[in-house]
């Protein structure tokens, strides 16, 4: 059982709720996700199963992009739908002016993380403190908004496409872009459309993928190599397989401290390697396969 679902998750799952459920359907012993989506949130969550779970965190870097809804003229204490109201204001935005705005949070900027979040702090998610009525103080961290378009504005609702770094909370641009504003904001509806190189193509529904008939369901993933597509190509010969299926380095012709994602003469994916200084590919993270158990 190696391979990569690629889930489309549903509203109200976290994104442990949603790999357990697709862990029980394949009857999987060993998984793992990607990288978290809200409860709120929807859209691509790639799941891990078997030995696709040794490359989950080559996503966890890649750039993401959303589809959002913010909600004009409220915010709240979560800076999604889910939070408590905490004002009101009246909205009087225009087309061109929300266009004139989102064009200035692209670029790198500082971006403090929300209270409402996973990010610890001594030890303790900043989520329990913000339980508590307590706001602690933040770390801003660098962010990168490579594309911010607007899609639609009807009455209060704001519709954007934002392509962004890794670390980038929606949310928390969402709260930015109704201060700048002055009307407040909040995320009503977020889905994640793209990580990397993956997008929501052929990704697959929990509902479909539970109506599925079992024996089918295996062939729904895609194969571990998927996580590490971005990464170039390294074709071995026979001789070079085996090196590599013993632990072995190979010399090639590649800069130092380049990773490489390395094949047998038959197409088989054998895991990844990296390149030393002296010019040694060297296997780093192998994909268990027949000849190496024999």
């Amino acid at each position: 059982m190696d391979g990569v679902l690629l889930l489309d998750k549903p509203q109200g799952f976290t994104s442990n709720a949603a790999l357990q459920k697709a862990r029980w359907l394949l009857n999987a012993a060993k998984a793992g996700h990607t990288g978290t989506l809200d409860p709120l949130a929807t859209g691509l969550l790639p799941l891990c199963f078997g030995e696709a779970t040794k490359f989950s965190s080559e996503l966890l870097d890649a750039d993401k992009a959303y589809r959002a809804t913010l909600q004009l003229g409220v915010t709240t204490d979560t800076a999604d739908a889910e939070g408590t109201v905490l004002q009101t204001r009246p909205v009087a935005v225009t087309e061109s002016r929300l266009k004139a705005v989102l064009e200035d949070f692209l670029g790198e900027q500082d971006q403090v993380p929300p209270m409402y979040s996973a990010l610890k702090k001594d030890g303790k998610p900043l989520y329990e403190y913000a339980r508590q009525g307590l706001e602690v103080e933040r770390k801003a961290r660098r962010v990168s908004i490579s594309r911010i378009n607007l899609v639609s504005l009807v009455g209060d609702q704001a519709v954007i496409d934002v392509d962004c770094s890794k670390g980038t909370y929606i949310r928390t641009l969402a709260a930015d872009i109704g201060e700048a504003l002055g009307c407040g904001a909040h995320i009503a509806a977020l889905r994640r459309t793209r990580i990397g190189r993956l997008t929501l193509e052929g990704a697959v529904t929990l509902e479909a993928f539970e109506t599925a008939p079992v024996e089918t369901r295996d062939a729904m993933l895609a194969p571990p190599d998927t996580l590490v597509s971005e990464l170039p190509r390294a074709d071995l010969s026979p001789a070079e397989t085996a090196r590599v299926l013993h632990g072995q380095g190979l010399r090639w012709n590649a800069g130092a401290g380049e990773r490489w994602r390395m094949y047998s003469p038959d197409q088989r994916f054998l895991g990844l390697g990296e390149m030393s200084p002296d010019g040694w590919l060297n296997p780093r993270r192998l994909v268990v396969t027949q000849e190496k158990a024999e």
